[in-house]
């Protein structure tokens, strides 16, 4: 079976920040957009922001590998490079990670970096990277 891109809504609370996040920040092409949402190319994924200021809110969280994960997330599997890159820029940028860049059940099934950070609006957004693709599923 072969990766198919996704479509994502997301509630936002202020379009303009929205879009110096994603469109600047994360360097996601913009696409369609009118005045209640902007698309973004997400790394080959349609992620639409939607103004919805009464959706946003805190983040809950569970206990994985003894760090606090966000309950409600989404994200992107990269290269681990691509990965690295991203880190970099990010933390080059000041960026604020709710999980900083490091290795997640090192040494099981599944081994893999990982970084948490909040867009502007709150939603939480986990970046990893498996050194073996095919561990992404494995049990």
């Amino acid at each position: 079976m072969s990766l198919q891109p996704f479509h994502l809504a997301i509630p936002v609370d202020d379009l303009a920040a929205a879009e110096a996040f994603y469109g600047g920040l994360m360097g996601c092409a913009q696409g369609r957009r009118s005045e209640e949402w902007i698309d973004f190319n997400f790394y080959g994924h349609q992620l639409v922001t939607h103004l919805a200021p009464e959706e946003c809110a805190g983040v809950q969280t569970n206990q994985v590998d003894g760090k606090a994960v966000p309950v409600k997330h989404f994200g992107v599997v990269l290269t681990p490079d691509d990965w690295r890159a991203l880190a970099d820029r990010l933390s080059a940028a000041g960026c604020e990670f709710i999980i900083e860049p490091g290795i997640r059940f090192a040494g099981e099934p599944g081994e893999q970096g990982t970084f948490f950070l909040l867009d502007p609006a709150g939603n939480a957004l986990e970046f990893k990277y498996f050194e073996d693709m095919d561990a992404l599923f494995r049990r």
